[in-house]
């Protein structure tokens, strides 16, 4: 069994799939979206990694970072404030080699330096539009076992519909897998299959010289992608090996996903199911507990602390410091923190970004096919 705490270290591509969610990264990208009333995307990750005994952990943002260093700071809610290792967070031109890249290819090749001096033998390799509860260790004995040169992360389950459709938001690539005893035989780009599939996580293991070596044979031929140039053309060569991951899985890739697996976890097995395993570690902010006042309702709602509740609340999914004033009506919605609904408003099917006020008497209604969107700070 592998010492995975001496053994491996940690990459996230934070602003991996920001092109799908626009509304959600105009000042933030794809890792620091607020989900589950107090968590934010990155929270699964670094916290299932942590778990796991990986204490060096590194993201290689592109733009819009700020929140996301705002929310991490010095990562000591992780347990991650350490004289070597750590959290670290390599922004674009913090050093002459670090650039704005496109693919992972470019981007593990700006920190070659970095993977060159660590001393873990292997690297485990994520985006972050996608929430779980993750047991690394077993991905890496799983590696180490079937003495493979990678192994990719998959769950069973339909291809999103928004890149099915014709005019489908196709900007990014995601990949499924064809697996045979284990072994990753087919690897299909953007594919429009119907029915289960064996739909990839973009989670990967790799031996950290192998893919230091990988990297520099791929970047001299001006290649990008890892999965599209790297691994496909090398499918037949490589000994690619599947896992599949057949717990809980939030994925994100549109703001009618976002909603939905937001609502989903207003059903008591769906959030048993992501939040039951190892604790999920997030920034504190020193609130009080939710005070609902007398003459309040509320009925299935997920309520973080820092939340006063006069009117009615319903289905909803509410952060921190969420105020609901008297005779205000919320159902079906989903509120980010600090957002304010004044007394007599309604509000149904909408999204509000933090800070968002609606004032006394408006009413804001969307639907379940389409929900109302307010974006940060406004005033409606």
């Amino acid at each position: 069994m592998v010492n995975s705490k001496a053994e491996a270290l940690g990459i996230i591509f934070p602003n991996s799939y920001d092109a799908l969610i626009p509304e959600l990264v105009t000042e933030r990208l794809m890792a620091s979206i607020p989900f589950a009333s107090r968590y934010r995307m990155c929270d699964f990750l670094i916290s299932s990694m942590v778990h796991c005994g990986i204490s060096n952990i590194s993201l290689l943002v592109r733009q819009n970072y700020h929140s996301l260093m705002d929310h991490l700071g010095s990562g000591r809610e992780w347990d991650l404030v350490r004289k070597k290792g750590g959290l670290n967070i390599f922004p674009p031109y913090a050093q002459k080699s670090v650039k704005v890249y496109t693919g992972r290819i470019e981007a593990l090749e700006s920190i070659k330096g970095f993977l060159k001096s660590q001393t873990e033998k292997y690297v485990i390799m994520s985006d972050s539009n996608v929430a779980v509860n993750f047991d690394f260790k077993e991905l890496l004995n799983r590696h180490i076992e079937s003495n493979a040169d990678v192994t990719v992360v998959y769950h069973k389950q339909e291809i999103p519909e928004v890149f099915k459709r014709p005019n489908g938001v196709n900007k990014e690539y995601y990949y499924t897998f064809d697996v045979a005893d284990g072994r990753v035989k087919k690897i299909y780009i953007n594919s429009i299959q119907s029915g289960i599939t064996n739909y990839g996580l973009n989670i990967y293991v790799i031996e950290r010289e192998h893919l230091i070596q990988l990297i520099e044979e791929a970047y001299v031929h001006g290649y990008t992608y890892f999965v599209r140039d790297l691994l496909v053309p090398q499918i037949d060569t490589l000994n690619i090996q599947g896992y599949c991951y057949d717990g809980y899985v939030a994925h994100i890739h549109d703001m009618k996903s976002y909603f939905e697996e937001n609502m989903k976890l207003l059903k008591e097995e769906n959030l048993h199911a992501l939040f039951d395993g190892n604790q999920i570690y997030t920034k504190i902010r020193d609130d009080n507990p939710t005070r609902y006042v007398n003459g309040s309702k509320a009925k299935n709602v997920l309520v973080a602390d820092g939340c006063v509740i006069e009117g009615e609340v319903e289905n909803s999914v509410l952060f921190r410091g969420v105020k609901i004033g008297k005779g205000a009506k919320v159902k079906n919605c989903v509120l980010m923190q600090d957002t304010v609904i004044e007394d007599g408003a309604s509000v149904e099917y909408v999204i509000t970004d933090k800070d968002v006020t609606v004032t006394a008497g408006k009413s804001l209604t969307g639907n379940d096919s389409f929900q109302v969107f307010v974006s940060k700070r406004q005033t409606v």
